[in-house]
This record gives C-alpha cells, sequence and structure tokens, in this order.
C-alpha cells in the first residue's frame, strides 16, 4: 500500500465527500471519519463553513492548527463521555450564535455552545431521508427520544403529523424553531415533555396509534420509568412501541451503542416484538451513510408489522 502524508490523507478525504456532495442540498456531512480514512482517531463533520474537528487525544492535531481555504471557522471537540464538554473554538470567525445547515433540501439549526452535541446526528442522515419518502400526507408519526426533532422534520415534510418526545424543553423548543426554519408551523404537531416510555404506555391505554415509531434512545439513561440500558432493555422499548403501531405499521430502531452487537441488536428487536404479541412482516436493517466510512457502529433496523 502506498504511504500517504496527513495532509495527502485529507485532501483525498475532502476529494471523497465533494463527489458525495456536489450540490446545495445538503451542506453537512462527515468530513473524515477516523480509520475509514486513515486518519487514526480523528473525525472531521462540516456543517456549513465551519468544521468541527473531534478527536480522543486532549489536543489538537497540527494538521488543523493553521486556517484553511473556504472554511470560515475550525473548533474542536476532544470526545470524552465522562466529560462532555462544548467544543473549542480554534481560528476563524467565533460563531456566537445557532446557524442553519442543510441536508436533502431541509434545515437544522446548529449551535457550538449549547453542549457536547450540536443538534442534529449526522449518522443518520439516510434513515431521515427514508421517513421524508415512506410517511404518507396525514399520518401520525411517533418520535421518541426526539432530541431537536430531526426525524420529526422529516417526516413533516412528508406532510405527516408528528408527536415528539423529549425530557427536555429545551431541546423541545429547538425541534420546533427547525419546523419553523423549514416553514412548517409547529402548532400543526404535537411535542411532549417526558419520559418516553411513560408516555408511550399512556399512548396505549388511550388506544392511541401511530403509523410509524421511532426509537432512537440514547446508551443510558434514568427517567420516571427507572433506568435505562440498551444493551439490556431495548427489547422492552420495542414492545411497548409496538403496542402503539398500527397494523401495517413501521418501527425503526436504532442504537449507537459500540459495545451492542449488529446481530445482538436484532435479537433485542425481535425479542420486543414478540413479547408484544406481534408479527413482522419485514426486518431490514438501513446502512449507514457513504461519508461514514470508518466503524460500522451504528444499529437500525426497519420493521414493518
Amino acid at each position: 500500500m502506498a504511504e500517504f502524508t496527513t495532509e495527502a490523507l485529507l485532501a483525498r478525504a475532502l476529494e471523497t465527500r465533494a463527489d458525495l456532495f456536489g450540490d446545495a442540498k445538503t451542506n453537512a456531512f462527515r468530513l473524515v471519519d477516523d480509520e475509514g480514512d486513515q486518519l487514526d482517531d480523528v473525525t472531521v463533520d462540516r456543517f456549513a463553513d465551519l468544521w468541527l474537528v473531534s478527536t480522543e487525544d486532549d489536543r489538537l492535531p497540527s494538521i488543523f492548527e493553521s486556517p484553511r481555504n473556504g472554511v470560515r471557522s475550525l473548533y474542536w471537540k476532544r470526545l470524552d463521555q465522562d466529560k462532555k464538554k462544548p467544543p473549542q473554538w480554534v481560528w476563524g470567525e467565533k460563531v456566537e450564535d445557532a446557524f442553519l445547515v442543510r441536508e436533502n433540501g431541509m434545515a437544522f439549526e446548529i449551535s457550538m455552545r449549547v453542549g457536547y452535541s450540536q443538534g442534529i446526528f449526522l449518522d443518520q442522515r439516510e434513515n431521515r431521508a427514508r421517513i421524508r419518502a415512506e410517511v404518507e400526507p396525514g399520518q401520525r408519526i411517533l418520535n421518541t427520544f426526539s432530541y431537536t426533532g430531526a426525524f420529526s422534520v422529516a417526516a413533516a415534510f412528508g406532510q405527516a403529523i408528528t408527536t415528539s418526545l423529549d425530557l427536555s424543553k429545551p431541546y423541545l423548543e429547538w425541534g420546533k424553531r427547525n419546523f419553523q426554519a423549514n416553514a412548517i408551523d409547529p402548532q400543526e404537531h404535537y411535542f411532549c415533555r417526558g419520559d418516553a416510555i411513560t408516555w408511550m404506555k399512556r399512548f396505549a391505554k388511550q388506544g392511541r396509534l401511530f403509523a410509524g415509531v421511532i426509537l432512537d434512545p440514547p446508551t443510558f439513561s434514568r427517567s420516571d420509568s427507572g433506568v435505562f440500558r440498551a444493551q439490556k432493555d431495548f427489547d422492552r422499548l420495542v414492545e411497548i412501541a409496538a403496542t402503539i403501531t398500527e397494523p401495517e405499521g413501521w418501527i425503526l430502531a436504532t442504537c449507537n451503542d459500540r459495545g451492542l452487537e449488529h446481530g445482538r441488536f436484532e435479537e433485542l428487536v425481535r425479542d420486543g416484538i414478540r413479547l408484544s404479541g406481534r408479527n413482522i412482516s419485514k426486518l431490514e436493517h438501513t446502512t449507514m451513510p457513504p461519508d461514514f466510512t470508518g466503524e460500522d457502529y451504528l444499529k437500525s433496523v426497519w420493521i414493518e408489522l
């Protein structure tokens, strides 16, 4: 195998992404994906003309220390699950305010100041595109653990009526702003603050059903319904979701727990459907976006009942 300098490897990664995202519909994607681009322990995400470099080391790689043509700002974040700090400004313009990026023509608000995550999970792009394509006008779609509502926006683009559940009021408000950024009236949709499992059980008692349910929980959380661990409890989540899914409806189950293997994840999903008393008519694994060339960590299963 030919030897490449770090600069050459970066240039090759940028050229590859230029081929993938040459149009103006998407300007938020992964520029560099760790070992997938032979730049170990380094990821670079592009948000419009801002670059966010993430590393496991406690310092920024030297190749990113100087300004680059076409890049307005560069921020750096250390990947640390125990100390989740916001990105640090390195050079260029300090971006104090939230700003918009585009994904397949949809607009999403991004912030470098609010915390460890910047407002959208880029690895879910393909799933958002599928939801937007699959939903039909007037269908009711439930987005649990909705964060800033990106899945809800995608469903609303398909003219579905969405319900977004999240524990965080600020994130639900962020979700409403994402609707407004796309000229979609958030008042025509539902935003519910609280525990997703509690809400789903409430919907079940009310007999409220959804054409599609999106399950994208954190790997670990504490809430009114107790402690949730994806590796142990995902089947319970799927079971409850299946009880409020319409006949011939679907569930998107997804998880980024790197310690959970794909085969085991499918077992948990199947167990959850079985416990609900429902039957699977189709189960399909969805893939990560093509700009994610490194570890295949994201588990996503599309289940039709």
